[in-house]
C-alpha cells in the first residue's frame, strides 16, 4: 500500500481537462477497465503508443454495430504529455517526456488518465496507465571533483573510510551499479548498499601505511551504471598520510534502527549516541558529527550535539514525502592523527493519520467548475460527474470511503479503485425543482478519521415537457347583438411552467365553419395575451350561439398545445318588429268579407304574426286600435283572432275599416299596424275559406299542443278511475251481503202495513224531451260553429213528423192488474191530443196502481240525466211503499209537476199558429219525443209483474 501511495504521488496529470459536450449520457452497463501501456522516455513527439479502438474491440463489439464511437481523454495536470485521437483512440506523445523530471527516483513511473467513449448513450469508461520506461541518458556523477582524505599512518589493515557517493538519476539497470578504484597496493574499495537501495563505496586499508615511505596517494574513483551502453563518472580521491592517534572512538553499536512518529514536534530527541575512547587527554575527548557525505536533506532535518551526541529533530518529517532516513555519524577524538569511529542510524518515519482525503470532481459541463448541467428529460442513471478520491496516508489511514449526500435523486457508483461516478437515481422535473446542491464526503479509516467535503451544484435544464393549461375546459361569454365590430369579448389565460420559449404561449383560434363562413370572420384573438374580439356585428336572429376552439401553443420543440372551447351566446335585443303574414296585406291593408248575419263570437280571421326576436322580445299581442267605436268586433290579445262582438245586421256601413296593431313585449316595444277593410256579405256562399290551405297554412300552435297533452292526461286518469270503480262494483256483487233475495223481499212486502190505495197522479210522471232518441244539447247562440237558422218553409213538415214521433213512444206501466211486458202503443193516426187524453184517463181512472220497487234496502233508482235542469222533475220514492203525506217527496197543496208539464209544455209545442217557438220567439230545436220506459225486476217463482217505480221521459 505504501509503495502504491508513492507511485500515485509521482503521477503528474496534464493540466488541461478536455471539455466534454453537455450531453446526457446513459451509463447503464458502463464498466471500468484498466488498460496498461509502456513507452520509453525521451521519445519524439507524435510517437504512437497504442490504439484504443483495437484494444477495446471486445467491449465495443457487445454494443450496437451501427454506432460510430469516439474517444475522449479526461487528463489531470498542467502538461498534456499524451494525446488521444477521437476517431480511433490513438494514444501518442504530445510533449517530450523526461522520466527523471517526471518521477525522480521512483522505480515505477506512469501517466494515468481516463478515457470515455462517445456517444454518451453507450458511454464506456476506461482507465489508461502508460508506464514511462527509463533509458540510460544520465551518467553517474559525484558531488565533488576532488575528495580529500587524511589517514593516520598507524591505521590498521582493514580500516574503512566512507567515500562520497555518486548520484545517477536513472533507475533500474541504468542506475548506479558499482564503483571502481585505480589499482594500487594499499587501498581497495568495497561497495555497500543503503536501506533505500543507494550504493556507496568505502575505502579499505589493505596494507600498513608508512608515512615516511609515501605521504600522499591520488586514486581515481569511478562510478558506473549497468546501462547499454554503460555510463560512468569519476572523482579524484587525494589521500594524505599523517601521524595517527593510537585509539579511535568506538560506538556502543555499529547500527541503530529507530521508529519515529511523523507528527513528532520539533526538538524531539531521536537518539542519544555514546562513543568511548580509552585515550587520555585530548586524544580521548570525543566530538560527534555527521559524516561528511550525508545529504543536505538530513542536515536540514536533524541536528547532532557535538559534545553529547544527542540527535534532535529540527524540521517536521512527512511520511508521505520520505518514509525513512539514514544518518551516518562519526565520533572523533581531539588527539593528533585521530581516526573517527562510525555508526549508522536508520530513522523510520511512522505514519499517522495527518492527511485528509482529497476529492477531485470532473463535471460534465463546459462552464463553471462547480456546476453541472442536466436536462430534465434525462433518464435514470444519467452520468453527471466523475469523482476521484486520494489519501496520502498509508494503511487504514489511506483507505477512503466516499459518500454522496444531498438528495435521493442522485447516487454514487464505484467504478474501480478510487474512482466513482455520480448518476441520476430518478427522473428529474425542473418545474418541481430546478437546482440541487450535492455534497461529496470522503472519509478515511484512520483513528481518528479525517474527512473532506466538497460541494457542487446540479442545475436542471428546462425541456418542453409541459403543455399550456387553461383554467377551464369550457368558457362562456355573453354579448348582446348589434355590437360594433372590434368589440372586446373576453380574455383567455393559459399557463405554462416551462422556461423561455418553452413557456412562451401563443393563442390562436382553430379553423371552423359557422353557417358556411370561417370562424375567422366572426372573432379574432390576440396571439400574445389571449384577448378575444368580435370582427363583425352579431345578429341573434342569424346566429344565436357560436362555439369555437382556442388553442394555446408554446414555443418549444416539439411544440405542445392545449385546446379549450369558448361558447359565445349572442343575446337578443328587440330589433325586429312583428310581421303579419296572414291575412295578406297590400300597402298595410287587408280586404276581408264578413257575413252580415253572423252571430256574436263568429270568427272573422286569424292573424298569423311572426317576430324574429326571442323571449319577451318575440311575444306578440294584438289589439284593435281604431275604427271599432261601436264595439262590433273583438280581438283576442294572445291568439290574435278577430271575431264579431255583436250582430252586424244593424251595422252603420257595409264596409267598415278597423286598425289593428301587433306589438311585441320588448323593453322598447316595436309594433306593426294594419288596416282591415271589412265588407258585409248577404250570402255565405261567396265568403272565402277561413283558413287557407297549402303552404300558407299556419304551423300548429304551441298552446294547442299543450291543451291536447293535458286532455290526454285527464283521459288517462278518467280511464283509471272507471277501471277502479268497475273492479269495486264487481267485488260488491260477489259479496253475499249485497245479493238480492226474492223471498225475503216478498215476505217483507206482505208484512208491510197496507194503506188505502190511491190513484196515480200526474205528479208520478216525469217527462224528458228527446230528439231522435238522444239527449238534447242546445247549442250556444253565440257559438262560432252554430248552424244558421233553418228555413221557415220547412218547419211545418218537420213539426208534423216530430209530433208523431213523440206520441208514438211506448208507455209501459207496472201494475198488479196488467200482464208482464204490458205496453200501450199509441196509434200513429191518432191525433196527438187524443193520445194524451187516453193516457191521462187511464191514469185518473186508477186502472194502474203503483207499487213499491225495492230489494230489501236497495231501491230502484231512476235514470239520472246529465242535465241538471231536467233532474228536478224526477220522482224520488222514499222507499216506504206508496207515497203519502208524510213521505219526503210529498208536499201538500203543491201543484203536480205533471200538471205543469202537460199544461205548459204541450201548449208551447202545439201553439195555435202551429209553430214551435220559445217564449222569446226564437226558433227552437227539433220537436221533442217522449218515451216512457218500463222498469222490470225478477219475480219469485211466478209471473213477473212490472212495477212502476217512476215514469220517465228520456231523450
Amino acid at each position: 500500500m505504501r509503495g502504491t501511495m508513492k507511485q500515485t504521488k509521482g503521477i503528474i496529470f496534464s493540466s488541461a481537462l478536455f471539455k466534454l459536450l453537455l450531453l446526457v449520457a446513459i451509463t447503464r452497463g458502463a464498466t471500468g477497465k484498466t488498460l496498461k501501456y509502456k513507452v520509453y522516455e525521451e521519445q519524439r513527439v507524435g510517437t504512437v503508443i497504442a490504439r484504443l479502438k483495437e484494444d477495446v474491440a471486445g467491449v465495443l463489439s457487445k454494443l450496437p454495430g451501427s454506432l460510430t464511437f469516439r474517444f475522449r481523454a479526461m487528463q489531470r495536470g498542467s502538461t498534456p504529455f499524451l494525446s488521444v485521437r477521437e476517431e480511433d483512440g490513438e494514444i501518442s506523445i504530445g510533449t517530450k517526456i523526461d522520466r527523471e523530471k517526471l518521477c525522480e527516483k521512483n522505480v515505477n513511473c506512469s501517466i494515468e488518465f481516463d478515457v470515455v467513449t462517445l456517444p454518451t448513450e453507450y458511454l464506456q469508461l476506461f482507465h489508461v496507465e502508460v508506464e514511462v520506461l527509463d533509458i540510460n541518458d544520465n551518467s553517474p556523477h559525484f558531488s565533488r571533483a576532488i575528495v580529500p582524505i587524511e589517514i593516520s599512518e598507524s591505521a590498521s589493515v582493514g580500516t574503512r573510510i566512507p567515500l562520497d557517493g555518486a548520484v545517477d538519476a536513472d533507475v533500474g539497470e541504468n542506475s548506479l551499479n558499482t564503483y571502481s578504484l585505480t589499482p594500487n597496493n594499499f587501498f581497495k574499495i568495497e561497495v555497500r548498499t543503503r536501506t533505500d537501495g543507494a550504493k556507496y563505496a568505502e575505502l579499505v586499508v589493505i596494507r600498513d601505511l608508512d608515512r615516511e615511505v609515501q605521504q600522499n596517494y591520488q586514486l581515481q574513483l569511478t562510478a558506473s551504471d549497468n546501462g547499454v551502453p554503460p555510463k560512468s563518472g569519476s572523482t579524484l580521491v587525494k589521500i594524505s598520510i599523517s601521524d595517527s592517534n593510537d585509539n579511535s572512538p568506538v560506538f556502543d553499536e555499529q547500527a541503530y534502527m529507530i521508529n519515529f512518529m511523523e507528527n513528532s514536534p520539533l526538538g524531539t530527541l531521536i537518539i542519544d549516541l555514546n562513543a568511548t575512547d580509552p585515550d587520555e587527554g585530548t586524544n580521548g575527548k570525543i566530538v560527534y558529527a555527521f559524516s561528511s557525505h550525508v545529504s543536505p536533506k538530513i542536515l536540514e532535518t536533524f541536528k547532532i550535539n557535538p559534545e553529547s551526541g544527542h540527535i534532535t529533530l529540527i524540521k517536521k518529517v512527512d511520511f508521505e514525502s520520505t518514509a525513512s532516513y539514514e544518518l551516518d555519524v562519526q565520533a572523533q577524538d581531539l588527539g593528533p592523527n585521530s581516526i573517527p569511529g562510525l555508526c549508522k542510524i536508520v530513522v523510520k518515519v511512522v505514519d499517522v493519520n495527518d492527511n485528509k482525503p482529497e476529492i477531485n470532481i470532473n463535471l460534465m459541463t463546459p462552464g463553471k467548475e462547480e456546476v453541472a448541467y442536466i436536462s430534465e428529460g434525462a433518464p435514470v442513471d444519467t452520468f453527471i460527474a466523475l469523482v476521484r478520491v486520494d489519501d496520502s496516508d498509508a494503511g487504514l489511514n489511506g483507505e477512503v470511503v466516499c459518500r454522496l449526500h444531498g438528495h435521493g435523486h442522485f447516487r454514487l457508483q464505484k467504478t474501480y479503485e478510487k474512482n466513482y461516478m455520480i448518476l441520476t437515481n430518478v427522473s428529474l422535473d425542473r418545474e418541481k425543482r430546478s437546482e440541487y446542491s450535492l455534497t461529496v464526503i470522503a472519509e478515511d479509516r484512520g483513528s481518528p478519521s479525517l474527512s473532506t467535503i466538497k460541494h457542487f451544484t446540479v442545475q436542471v435544464l428546462d425541456e418542453n415537457d409541459n403543455p399550456p393549461r387553461f383554467e377551464k375546459s369550457r368558457y362562456e361569454v355573453f354579448k348582446s347583438e348589434n355590437n360594433s365590430p372590434g368589440a372586446y369579448l373576453m380574455t383567455l389565460v393559459a399557463s405554462d411552467p416551462d422556461l423561455g420559449t418553452n413557456g412562451q404561449i401563443t393563442y390562436s383560434i382553430v379553423d371552423a365553419l359557422v353557417q358556411g363562413s370561417p370562424i375567422s370572420t366572426y372573432v379574432t384573438i390576440d396571439p400574445s395575451n389571449g384577448a378575444i374580439y368580435a370582427l363583425r356585428s352579431f345578429d341573434h336572429e342569424d346566429v344565436s350561439r357560436i362555439a369555437f376552439t382556442v388553442q394555446a401553443r408554446d414555443g418549444g420543440n416539439p411544440v405542445l398545445s392545449t385546446n379549450t372551447t369558448v361558447l359565445l351566446t349572442v343575446l337578443d335585443e328587440n330589433d325586429n318588429p312583428p310581421i303579419i303574414h296572414s291575412p295578406s296585406l297590400r300597402n298595410h291593408t287587408a280586404e276581408l268579407s264578413v257575413w252580415k248575419y253572423a252571430s256574436p263570437g263568429q270568427l272573422i280571421t286569424v292573424l298569423k304574426v311572426t317576430d324574429r326576436d326571442t323571449g319577451t322580445n318575440g311575444e306578440i299581442s294584438c289589439a284593435i286600435v281604431g275604427g271599432n267605436e261601436d264595439r262590433l268586433f273583438v280581438m283576442d290579445v294572445r291568439r290574435c283572432e278577430l271575431r264579431t262582438n255583436a250582430s252586424l245586421e244593424q251595422a252603420p256601413r257595409e264596409v267598415m275599416e278597423i286598425r289593428v296593431e301587433v306589438q311585441d313585449r320588448g323593453t322598447i316595444r316595436l309594433a306593426t299596424g294594419a288596416l282591415f277593410r271589412l265588407s258585409l256579405q248577404e250570402n255565405m256562399d261567396i265568403l272565402p275559406p277561413l283558413y287557407p290551405t297549402g303552404s300558407s297554412q299556419a304551423q300548429l300552435d304551441l298552446s294547442l299542443i299543450v291543451i291536447i297533452s293535458l286532455g290526454a292526461v285527464c283521459a288517462l286518469l278518467l280511464i283509471v278511475m272507471v277501471m277502479f270503480a268497475t273492479a269495486r262494483c264487481n267485488r260488491e256483487k260477489k259479496d253475499p251481503r249485497h245479493n238480492y233475495n226474492c223471498r225475503v223481499a216478498e215476505s217483507s212486502y206482505q208484512n208491510h202495513p197496507k194503506k188505502p190505495a190511491r190513484q196515480i197522479h200526474k205528479a208520478d210522471i216525469t217527462l224528458v224531451p228527446t230528439i231522435n232518441g238522444t239527449l238534447p244539447v242546445r247549442a250556444h247562440p253565440r257559438s262560432p260553429s252554430a248552424s244558421p237558422a233553418p228555413d221557415r218553409g220547412t218547419l211545418g213538415s218537420r213539426q208534423s213528423h216530430h209530433s208523431r214521433q213523440s206520441l208514438n213512444s211506448l208507455v209501459t206501466i207496472s201494475s198488479n192488474h196488467v200482464a208482464e211486458n204490458f205496453a200501450l202503443e199509441l196509434a200513429h193516426a191518432t191525433p196527438p191530443v187524443e193520445q194524451v187524453s187516453q193516457l191521462l184517463s187511464m191514469l185518473h181512472q186508477g186502472q194502474y196502481q203503483p207499487r213499491p220497487s225495492f230489494r230489501g234496502n236497495k231501491y230502484t233508482r231512476s235514470y239520472r240525466y246529465a242535465l241538471n235542469e231536467m233532474d228536478k222533475f224526477s220522482l224520488k220514492d222514499s222507499g216506504r211503499g206508496d207515497s203519502e203525506a208524510g213521505d219526503s217527496d210529498y208536499e201538500p197543496g203543491r201543484e203536480s209537476p205533471m200538471d205543469r208539464l202537460l199544461g205548459e209544455g204541450f201548449t208551447e209545442i202545439y201553439a195555435p199558429d202551429g209553430q214551435h217557438r220559445t217564449h222569446a220567439g226564437t226558433p227552437l230545436a227539433p220537436p221533442i219525443h217522449h218515451t216512457f220506459i218500463p222498469h222490470h225486476r225478477p219475480s219469485c217463482g211466478r209471473t213477473n209483474v212490472p212495477t212502476v217505480s217512476r215514469l220517465q221521459a228520456v231523450s
